[in-house]
């Protein structure tokens, strides 16, 4: 049982805490006399601040690790692909752009749709694992089993890389976001066609050692006589059959000896 001398005591003290507490509010230069009070006053808004401060900064760390870009950049012209992420580079990997007649577009896209398992319905069914879409009539950059062809235009008008680099470049748009990835296509597929033919060893192999012989429109070459053949009238030895006629004679009748005609 607390005694009542206790209960005052206890009382008188919280009562006096109280007008500290006031006096020290309504006029701060009497603060010294209460030093403890005047630092946890001071403490308290600096904690706050802290805390603030570090919850703006991890959500501006969060903020910027959730909106990593992801850039694929294709030169037609190299038949070469570069991977960035915010900047950074990640990849660099060998492609089949458009052969003749079928050029992949140039140009800056958004990619907007991923297949794992894609079939093209266009070209007989043919396999695009992974396909990641980026234009809105099909184009799309995917795994091709035709890998010695990667390095010079030879698809339809698709991206196409190895398999494993595929499935590499899927998993991380897919982690990343495919709204955040941008593809961006540059040269000409002209261009790496042509490269390839004027190289020299190119040129060796088609024509040996030598080059191939210039053509001179002064000089006069034999030409072949395309005059129209002559036939003669083949004899095959068939004249016109000739056909005996019968003669037909009165047969004469004999009477039997012994017979009279009277």
């Amino acid at each position: 049982m607390v005694s009542i001398g206790a209960a005052n005591g206890r009382t008188g003290r919280a009562a006096a805490f109280a007008r500290h507490a006031r006096v020290l509010d309504s006029n701060p230069r009497r603060g010294h006399v209460y030093g403890w009070y005047e630092v946890r006053l001071r403490i308290e808004p600096m904690r706050l601040a802290i805390v603030c401060a570090l919850a703006i900064a991890f959500a501006a760390a969060g903020t910027n690790a959730a909106s990593a870009e992801i850039l694929v950049t294709v030169d037609k012209s190299a038949q070469r692909m570069t991977i960035t992420r915010d900047g950074q580079p990640l990849y660099s990997w060998p492609v089949s752009t458009g052969r003749s007649g079928y050029a992949t577009p140039s140009g800056s896209y958004a990619a907007f749709r991923m297949e794992a398992d894609h079939y093209s319905v266009e070209w007989d069914d043919a396999p695009m694992p992974h396909s990641i879409f980026f234009t809105k009539i099909g184009h799309a950059i995917h795994g091709s089993y035709d890998t010695k062809n990667l390095g010079k235009p030879a698809s339809h008008g698709c991206v196409r890389i190895s398999p494993d680099n595929a499935t590499t470049l899927f998993a991380l748009v897919e982690r990343e976001g495919v709204t955040k990835t941008k593809v961006v296509l540059t040269g000409s597929e002209q261009v790496a066609l042509a490269r390839r033919g004027d190289t020299l060893p190119n040129r060796d192999k088609v024509y040996g050692s030598r080059p191939p012989r210039s053509f001179d429109p002064n000089t006069e070459y034999p030409q072949q006589d395309y005059a129209q053949p002559r036939y003669g009238n083949p004899a095959y030895g068939y004249g016109r059959p000739q056909y005996v006629e019968p003669q037909y004679r009165q047969p004469i009748y004999r009477y039997p000896p012994g017979y009279s005609a009277d």
